[in-house]
């Protein structure tokens, strides 16, 4: 019985660590975590994109208001200043620098006649609560749908 003793005892103690299974198993369980972290993390900077959007094309559409008070129309799409740039009307300065997408850096599509205009964003966030009935190009529907304002 002292004999078989000693056999248990010298089995545990050369029993350090942890079998292989057991750190597949672990290293299982953190991949799916991670894995549902990050999809988690991936949507909230999406939602946080397209509030900056969102936020813009209201910044652009006081600025249009505020030029077609002073100006008596809205600037033509051809003479709409590009991303980065003021938006001005002799010494007057209505927005120091027109909003360029957060994602892509590129400028949101304006068009204006003079008397209408419509600004155009591409969301990511295909479930937007404010986003468009109808997508309109140049997003896709697939990856980005689209939110317009117009004047009102």
């Amino acid at each position: 019985m002292k004999k078989k003793l000693e056999l248990n005892v010298q089995s545990l103690k050369l029993r350090k660590g942890f079998t292989l299974i057991e750190l597949l198993i672990v290293i299982a369980i953190i991949g799916v975590l991670a894995a549902l972290l990050m999809a988690n993390f991936v949507g909230i900077r999406q939602r946080a994109r397209d509030a900056q959007r969102k936020s813009d094309l209201r910044q652009v559409q006081s600025a249009l208001e505020l030029y077609r008070a002073d100006v008596g129309s809205y600037p033509l799409t051809a003479s709409f200043p590009v991303c980065g740039s003021p938006l001005t009307s002799g010494s007057n300065t209505y927005i120091q620098k027109i909003p360029c997408d957060p994602l892509t850096s590129g400028r949101y599509t304006y068009s204006s006649d003079g008397s209408t205009y419509t600004i155009q964003a591409c969301l990511e966030n295909l479930n937007d609560s404010q986003k468009d009935a109808v997508n309109v190009s140049p997003c896709d529907g697939t990856t980005n749908w689209s939110i317009t304002l117009q004047n009102p």
